[in-house]
């Protein structure tokens, strides 16, 4: 597949920014508010997420067993199990069994409601499994009729439009835009309107088409081993009547949707429609163990009870009449099991939730942030397992890693580590290029040649920002040079529309030596403490990241100050890159080797019982996420014990005894805008800086903002700028009209700050003494 050029992607997103994204922005950011409204009111939520994924990864070790258990369990039933390879070995078995099901019928009965009166017809039932091997597509070249019988499905087929949403596929259509479609398609005597005219008429003219089709084919969200149970998760209904009203039944399933029992299923149910659409629950839960177990509608009865005795269903449990095929698909994913990186994929229930908590995914939707078939945040691990790396290469870079998606997920997926590793991959599978002697002896990374030199560059931030700040204010001065910008935009994809960073001449580890180092530090702390602090008794380690060192060295001096003054010393070390911009550029090695040698300078520091205090959220998340995947598990549990975000670790001087007083201080009443981190936020950090700030005397009101749309480099790049500007735009709206507005991310400031004009600092230097209003 060739991959679309810088300015191809930006066109793309453009157009999709302006066509699609607000009926996108609008359904989707409403989901994901309901979610969170609903995730908030279930008490028992971190255990059905805990209990839900433990069973994911039981059934998907114990995979070979539960295909063998399922298949007895079905062919007791009276059922057929086929194990399909891939898509076409799916297509071609599902196809002759409709011709076969046609073949038996009298198809003079099935004319006048599904076109061709000799052509087989099919209803289905949304599924993505049949998205990704074309299904519909398949039988269509058989000479085999298709209708989608789910709303949403339905208005694609008709409009010969593709998913953009794994839950919501017409999610990029308003009402308005699909009764302009309906009114033409179909030339109804009175033009069709509201939304209870379109889906009376969808639900009368797919009722037709359902009782007189040859087969119905459905998905399945679950498939019980145990019992061959399909269950059907849906707020339409329509799944069950394709299931049911034919006497032909074939679910096509993958694998990984199998689950040992029955009683596995109580977690699933109660955690997918929370997490897709924010309801307590769907409005059809419906469990079928077909064919015996399959009772059928009897639409000359419509109020007899579907008890499945043979009483008031037209065909009971156990008519031979009826048939059923469930199709288990493999396509990839035997190997994504067998991967270590990818195989959390499996765990995956498609609900949708990380799509909806992405703030990139809000704005341009699946057709944007999406391969082949999948969109959103898991759509890489699936797109790179199932359709191969270069379909996920083609959006895996609008995963920004800023992990709003990881609380979301109701199985604990690490999606933005699986977005990393497959951006890894992807750097790795470049050509080498003729010039990558030269920038292998200029960069101190880890990686092998043909990555992109963006990529590259943002990924050694580090190095560019000692030797910028070394050579200010030559360094900035050529930087902002017109001909430099062009450069730099044509070699490296830096958006000359950006702001670039101001680097200091003299660093925050300069500064901290200039005025004395530790032991004045450590000086003015005890000075402060017999002025009426608390007694105290630690001492910090303040992490000098690469943006606080050489650029915003302003919030770093606030730090020192702020603990100095509440009695604790501090030192400054000059210490090695924590691997953030690398992981964020997929460059893995790299990252590996800075968190070994991060920890290793820090490593005396923790045997002395000393404190990490971090000011850039992203650099204290690789800490306590990524490092995990990359130091030994005794390391990274005692850099992670010892390692705290700044604010929380102030909140937590005041806690014992530190006095607010020796900071800047607000009247009790003063109002603060203030945006947090969303990796704080995913670290469950955010609550301590809001209640340092009201015990304080300010009164801060946080952003609902998932993301400031930044991100680290990706709003300095060419092909993402005006994604990551309509995304920081939401946020710069919720903040414009307070006086004083702070952030606690490097990136966050910076995009606010070209938003707002004017400056956003850190809620450090709000805090710190001696802090005047600007």
């Amino acid at each position: 597949m060739a991959q679309r050029t810088r300015s191809e992607r930006a066109e793309r997103i453009r157009h999709l920014l302006e066509t699609e994204g607000p009926a996108i922005h609008a359904q989707a950011s409403a989901s994901n508010d309901r979610r969170k409204e609903t995730y908030g009111g279930t008490d028992d939520l971190e255990a059905l997420r805990t209990d839900a994924r433990a069973i994911k990864e039981d059934a998907i070790e114990r995979l070979p067993e539960l295909i063998e258990t399922v298949r007895a369990a079905v062919e007791a039933n009276g059922g057929t199990v086929y194990v399909a390879d891939d898509a076409a070995d799916a297509n071609a078995y599902v196809a002759d069994v409709v011709r076969n099901e046609a073949d038996a019928a009298d198809t003079a009965d099935a004319s006048g409601t599904t076109g061709d009166a000799d052509a087989p017809s099919v209803v289905k039932s949304k599924s993505m499994t049949t998205e990704e091997i074309d299904l519909n597509e398949g039988l269509e070249a058989a000479g085999i009729d298709v209708t989608e019988t789910d709303l949403g499905e339905w208005v694609l087929q008709v409009a010969d439009d593709t998913p953009s949403h794994i839950v919501g596929p017409a999610m990029h259509l308003d009402r308005g835009q699909i009764a302009d479609l309906f009114n033409e398609r179909f030339d109804p005597d009175e033009p069709f309107d509201t939304a209870e005219e379109l889906t009376r008429f969808a639900r009368d003219h797919l009722g037709e088409i359902i009782t007189e089709a040859d087969v119905g084919i459905t998905g399945a969200n679950f498939v019980v081993a145990e019992s061959g149970t399909i269950t059907l998760i849906t707020n339409e209904g329509n799944a069950r009547k394709c299931a049911v009203t034919p006497d032909t039944h074939v679910a096509i399933a993958g694998v990984e949707k199998l689950i040992p029992t029955l009683s596995d299923l109580e977690p699933f149910v109660d955690l997918i429609a929370k997490s897709a659409t924010g309801q307590p629950i769907s409005q059809y839960v419906t469990m079928l163990s077909p064919p015996t177990d399959s009772p059928t509608l009897d639409f000359e009865s419509p109020d007899e009870p579907i008890t499945g005795d043979g009483n008031g269903a037209a065909d009971g449990p156990g008519n031979s009449d009826r048939d059923f095929h469930l199709v288990l698909l493999d396509n990839g994913r035997t190997d994504m099991r067998e991967d270590d990186q990818l195989r959390e994929t499996l765990y995956c229930i498609r609900c949708g939730a990380c799509s909806n908590s992405c703030a990139n995914f809000q704005s341009v939707g699946g057709h944007g942030f999406g391969g082949e078939t999948y969109s959103g945040g898991i759509a890489t691990g699936w797109e790179a397992g199932v359709h191969g790396q270069d379909s996920a290469a083609e959006f895996n870079d609008l995963c920004t890693g800023c992990t709003r998606c990881v609380d979301a997920c109701p199985v604990k997926i690490d999606i933005p580590w699986i977005n990393t590793v497959v951006r890894d991959r992807i750097n790795r599978s470049g050509d080498a290029e003729s010039y990558d002697f030269l920038v292998d002896g200029l960069t101190p990374d880890e990686e092998a040649g043909g990555i992109d030199p963006g990529k590259r560059f943002f990924g050694n931030i580090g190095t560019v920002a000692k030797a910028a700040s070394a050579t200010a204010p030559v360094s900035n001065w050529l930087a902002d040079a017109g001909p430099v910008r062009a450069a730099l935009e044509h070699a490296l994809g830096i958006d000359r529309r950006r702001d670039l960073p101001t680097f200091r001449q003299e660093s925050l580890v300069d500064w901290f030596e200039e005025r004395g180092g530790p032991d004045a530090s450590s000086r003015r702390a005890a000075r402060a403490a017999r002025d009426g602090g608390a007694e105290i008794d630690r001492e910090v380690v303040l992490y000098p990241d690469v943006y606080t060192n050489y650029v915003d060295t302003e919030r770093g001096k606030a730090a020192v100050r702020t603990l100095e003054a509440l009695g604790v010393p501090v030192r400054v070390p000059d210490l090695p890159e924590s691997g953030r911009a690398a992981l964020s550029q997929g460059m893995i090695a790299t990252a590996d080797r800075q968190a070994s040698r991060l920890f290793a300078a820090l490593a005396e520091d923790l045997d002395a019982g000393q404190d990490v205090v971090v000011i850039e959220p992203s650099d204290l998340a690789a800490m306590h996420r990524e490092y995990e995947r990359l130091l030994p598990e005794q390391s990274f549990d005692r850099l992670q014990e010892s390692s705290y975000e700044i604010c929380e670790y102030v909140y937590g001087l005041l806690e014992n005894g530190a006095e607010p007083s020796a900071l800047s201080t607000g009247d009790g009443s003063e109002p603060v805008a203030y945006h947090s981190h969303c990796q704080q936020r995913t670290l469950d950090l955010e609550a301590p800086t809001v209640a340092v700030l009201e015990r304080c005397g300010y009164a801060p009101e946080s952003s609902s903002a998932e993301c400031c749309g930044m991100a680290g480099s990706f709003g300095y790049k060419q092909e993402y700028y005006e994604l990551s500007m309509d995304v920081g735009e939401r946020l710069a709206t919720q903040v414009e009209d307070a006086e004083t507005v702070v952030a606690s991310g490097t990136s966050c400031g910076d995009q606010l700050e070209a938003l707002l004009e004017r400056e956003v600092p850190h809620p450090i230097e709000l805090l710190a003494p001696g802090h005047s209003r600007r």
